[in-house]
């Protein structure tokens, strides 16, 4: 491997393959319509998914980029029925809290076409949660040095992206849980107080029959500005 300094400090030479106009074409629509029928699935069956899945997935959400490389991210995968038994009624607690007193009228309105309500059974039935937590600053705990993380939100959203492509491509389903607030998570889970949690995942496959919400994504020129 084809290695150089850069400002004191070793690069490797980037290589990829190069296609030609029509198959990058190709590879562009194919890659859209292949992401277009991933969907939010809440009817997630308790057959079982290997950790060596749970493995690759996250590997593949760390492979995203951030700030100054720091990665300012860490994956909880839970498969324990104890555990996750204990996140469902914390986050139903939570949750009943925000449909009955928190949401404004709008916000339930908007989300009846959806069909959800403080009712998390996934919580339990998916074979696999990961609880995905920021770091917020790093931590030496042998002096007790605090050091901050850059672009903390935007890198863990990255990787989150990065991580549900993943499952759509490991031919599971997910959705993205987001409690508010999440600080029950910290506790059940025992984290550092350096990290924040970011976004739950509950993963498995789909249960045999499943429907979701017939609703239509915006078209391009309502979600893009071409300047050219």
């Amino acid at each position: 491997m084809e290695k150089k300094l850069i400002n004191g400090h070793p690069h490797i030479k980037y290589e990829q393959e190069v296609f030609p106009l029509d198959e990058v074409e190709k590879r562009a629509e194919e890659h859209y319509e292949w992401l277009n029928k991933r969907r939010t699935v809440r009817n997630i069956s308790d057959k079982p998914v290997s950790r060596s899945v749970i493995n690759n997935l996250i590997k593949a959400a760390s492979s995203a980029p951030s700030g100054a490389h720091k990665q300012p991210w860490t994956f909880c995968a839970v498969s324990s029925p104890s555990m996750k038994s204990k996140i469902r009624k914390a986050a139903e607690k939570e949750e009943y809290e925000s449909y009955k007193n928190r949401m404004s009228e709008r916000w339930l309105k908007d989300l009846e076409p959806i069909g959800t309500d403080w009712n998390k059974p996934f919580l339990e039935n998916a074979p696999w949660l990961i609880i995905v937590f920021k770091k917020v600053y790093e931590s030496k705990v042998e002096t007790g040095e605090k050091a901050n993380n850059y672009y903390v939100n935007e890198s863990v959203g990255i990787a989150c992206g990065f991580l549900i492509s993943a499952i759509h491509n490991a031919g599971l389903v997910t959705l993205t849980h987001t409690p508010s607030p999440m600080n029950f998570l910290t506790k059940i889970l025992e984290r550092p107080e350096n990290e924040r949690p970011f976004l739950l995942l509950p993963i498995g496959y789909p249960e045999d029959e499943v429907y979701v919400p017939d609703l239509e994504r915006k078209p391009l020129e309502e979600v893009a500005v071409f300047y050219e």
